[in-house]
């Protein structure tokens, strides 16, 4: 089977972060066709960027799902705001980021912002396997 979707974790707190990392990778772990080393940190940097995100500007929690398709990984992460992320310029100086959706977008074949009109939102990567 190519295709498996997983709800890792509901994420209450940024201590949670190390779960949806150790989450992903358990995941990307037991694929029936594995990919490679790379491709797996990969996804799991975009998972810890994503939920960092998601804890930090999208009301403190947040569900990941991952998905394997033959020839990519979807990352999804779920919050409950419904602004989407922004480009902005990193700051170097004062530590308030800006690093991390760029990082994303440059690592992802594609992104995308998905609102609910049930509030919140879902932001997802597609990633090479």
């Amino acid at each position: 089977m190519d295709t498996m979707s997983v709800n890792v974790a509901t994420v209450r707190s940024a201590t949670s972060v190390a779960g949806a990392r150790e989450g992903a990778r358990d995941f990307l772990e037991v694929l029936v066709h594995p990919i490679a080393a790379e491709a797996a940190d990969t996804v799991v940097l975009v998972v810890s960027e994503l939920v960092t995100n998601a804890l930090r500007h999208g009301g403190g929690t947040c569900t990941l799902d991952l998905t394997a398709h033959p020839d990519s990984i979807e990352v999804a992460v779920h919050d409950r705001s419904p602004q989407a992320p922004r480009m902005r310029t990193p700051d170097l100086n004062g530590g308030t980021g800006g690093f991390g959706w760029p990082m994303v977008n440059r690592l992802a074949r594609a992104t995308a912002v998905t609102r609910h009109t049930s509030g919140g939102k879902t932001v997802s990567a597609l990633l090479a396997r």
